[in-house]
């Protein structure tokens, strides 16, 4: 009968709302369809979700159809196309643009290994993971909604639940240690302005942010007298 005292455990929840530590962990939420009565949990700013498209502060979209993105997909869910840009009216500031950009979320897995493959910043994960389709059709996404707005916004589509705060710090990790993944760079800005957003303030206090700091304090010290020297031996200033 020692079964019983797991149920015991379950029971006693039904009559217990909060945790030894005293914080609730269960919030009303019904995937979106409660409306303002769902509860969302605070996201991690790194956290990878929905992607968007982004475009440069003068409007210009920044995706050039290089399909590096579709290349390095182990999921293979990105189909991409690029086309020549008009001279007369370009899409984007190169020689070509995504004509086609699709991804398809039913085989998506959220990797962000193709936010790091983008030379151009284009693609990046916003913080929304609530969306869900009642056909396939609606699981793959073309560049129509993946394409942020003339506000830099994403575009909001029926089924999805975006809230304050979704959209912001897309792909942070990325941007955080541009470029190419080496930290000495974290802290340092490294990514186009955005459309709607600006220039992105990165993550403070990283190493080679430090080292710099490091330097022009030890060169402050040494130009004013109290720990340098000058070329000919002497303490004296220049």
């Amino acid at each position: 009968m020692g079964y019983l005292g797991g149920f015991a455990v379950t029971i006693r929840k039904f009559f217990r709302h909060d945790t030894p530590s005293g914080r609730v962990v269960t919030k009303e939420y019904r995937a979106g369809q409660g409306g303002a009565s769902d509860q969302k949990r605070p996201k991690p700013q790194r956290m990878h979700g929905r992607h968007v498209l982004n475009r440069y502060e003068d409007g210009m979209e920044k995706c050039i159809g290089c399909e590096l993105c579709a290349a390095v997909c182990p999921a293979r869910c990105i189909h991409v196309r690029g086309a020549d840009n008009d001279p007369d009216d370009p899409t984007s500031p190169g020689e070509r643009f995504g004509f086609v950009y699709e991804i398809n979320y039913l085989r998506c897995i959220h990797c962000d290994l193709c936010v790091e493959a983008c030379p151009t910043e284009a693609i990046t994960e916003s913080k929304l993971f609530e969306f869900s389709f009642t056909n396939r059709a609606d699981a793959i996404y073309t560049k129509t909604e993946l394409v942020v707005g003339d506000d830099g916004r994403p575009q909001q589509l029926p089924w999805e639940d975006w809230r304050p705060g979704d959209d912001e710090h897309t792909s942070a990790w990325m941007r955080a240690t541009a470029p190419a993944g080496d930290d000495s760079f974290e802290g340092i800005v490294a990514w186009a302005g955005e459309l709607g957003y600006g220039v992105r303030a990165p993550e403070g206090g990283q190493p080679l942010e430090r080292t710099e700091a490091e330097a022009a304090a030890h060169a402050g010290q040494g130009h004013d007298g109290h720990d340098g020297h000058d070329s000919h031996g002497g303490g004296g200033h220049h």
